[in-house]
């Protein structure tokens, strides 16, 4: 691989964790704050963008991550199973397993949102208890890609 190719892959590479940690954030900021205002319709809103662009920058950045982190792996002749990377797929495997029924619990969320708007009434009970376990997930998903962070730029044991 050329000088040029490695580093254009490598921008690829930080550039997608970039988005997918500033995605992630951002998404939390805004649900989380929407939540707390109580304003259904805010809510709705909020909910519906929050799934539109976790499909477009999340899920798209969750792709890319792995694939340009192997070809940068081999490129660099680093071992796949050294420490820092195997601590890295882990955590990688941590957010993901948070991140799938956070996606699930997002368009549940959005669709109490959209039917407690449609209807004039207020959300249910399963929204409030969703809500909740969102938050949950959020925590160690969020911790883990900190740690992957730290991990990229450490590498510790090099």
């Amino acid at each position: 691989m050329t000088a040029d190719a490695y580093t254009l892959l490598r921008l690829i590479h930080i550039l997608s964790a970039a988005i997918l940690f500033g995605t992630g954030l951002g998404i939390a900021f805004f649900m989380w704050t929407a939540h707390r205002s109580r304003d259904v319709a805010a809510i709705a809103v909020t909910m519906r963008n929050v799934v539109v662009a976790d499909f477009l920058f999340t899920a798209v950045a969750v792709v890319v991550q792995p694939l340009t982190g192997w070809l940068l792996i081999r490129a660099a002749s680093h071992d796949p199973l050294s420490s820092w990377l195997v601590a890295s797929y882990v955590l990688y495997v941590v957010t993901g397993l948070c991140w799938l029924p956070v996606v699930w619990l997002q368009l549940r969320l959005r669709d109490f949102s959209r039917t407690a708007v449609e209807t004039h009434g207020g959300l249910p009970p399963a929204y409030f208890s969703h809500m909740r376990l969102w938050f949950r997930l959020g925590w160690p998903a969020f911790i883990s890609v900190l740690a992957i962070y730290a991990l990229m730029v450490l590498r510790p044991g090099i």
